[in-house]
């Protein structure tokens, strides 16, 4: 039985994945920092292994990924866990930027490098990381989110390639806005979100996630016509074009 470790797994896209892998008959590790949430989408699965972890603290990550591989060892990661705040850039306090960057970059390298030892053993390892839309280029309103995922498609550039000499797949998804409670509960809506819609939903990119871990994907991975679209162009026109489109969709 395949095995895989999700982070973020109590709400929107982790959770959406959990469900959508379990009804494959993969072995579950839940991990969130909402123990409660956690417990109860464990019970719904059948009592599938969980921990409440801080993918900030780099001890806990490891001791984690230690406890959920044991002598079964690690198929795949799924690097799902994050947070974004919108508004103007000066409304946000420092201790909510740091937060974005804590959790979303240097909770992925601290989940990567717990569980290389367990990835290592197994016949087909993968990462799966969850990028954004928001990596290719910089959006107005969401401008530590948006840096968190360009660190986060450049990691996963870096490691695609160095692991490769380890036989471990790293790639990303890189969806436009999807329907989570994450999105839903902002405070300020960015134009842009707006503008572009929330055409997808959580199950939409655990559908992708299964695909990524059981094919050979791109390293980076579009979700969504709008965003692909937006890709082709950016590869055939200058990133001025780009910003252009992105000054348009979030003016105010």
């Amino acid at each position: 039985m395949k095995r895989i470790l999700i982070t973020g797994a109590a709400s929107g896209i982790g959770m959406a994945t959990a469900r959508h892998f379990h009804r494959q008959g993969w072995q579950l590790g839940l991990l969130d920092i909402n123990e409660v949430a956690l417990a109860k989408l464990a019970d719904e699965l059948g009592n599938s292994w969980h921990r409440r972890l801080d993918v900030t603290d780099a001890d806990a990550c490891r001791q984690a990924c230690e406890a959920f591989a044991g002598d079964q060892g690690l198929d795949v990661l799924f690097n799902c866990a994050g947070i974004l705040s919108m508004g103007h850039f000066e409304d946000i306090s420092p201790a909510r930027h740091k937060q974005i960057i804590d959790i979303n970059v240097t909770g992925l390298i601290n989940m990567s490098l717990a569980a290389l030892p367990a990835l290592k053993n197994s016949d087909a390892p993968a990462v799966i990381n969850m990028s954004s839309a928001s990596a290719l280029s910089g959006v107005p309103h969401l401008a530590s989110y948006s840096a968190s995922k360009f660190a986060v498609r450049g990691l996963t550039e870096a490691l695609h390639i160095e692991w490769k000499r380890l036989g471990i797949r790293v790639v990303d998804l890189m969806p436009p806005f999807v329907k989570t409670p994450m999105v839903d509960a902002a405070d300020f809506r960015a134009p842009v979100v707006d503008r572009m819609g929330v055409n997808l939903t959580a199950e939409d990119i655990a559908a992708e996630a299964w695909k990524a871990a059981n094919e050979k994907v791109p390293v980076h991975n579009p979700v969504g016509f709008t965003f692909k679209m937006m890709k082709l162009l950016d590869k055939l026109l200058p990133s001025a074009s780009t910003r252009l489109i992105m000054t348009f969709l979030s003016r105010e």
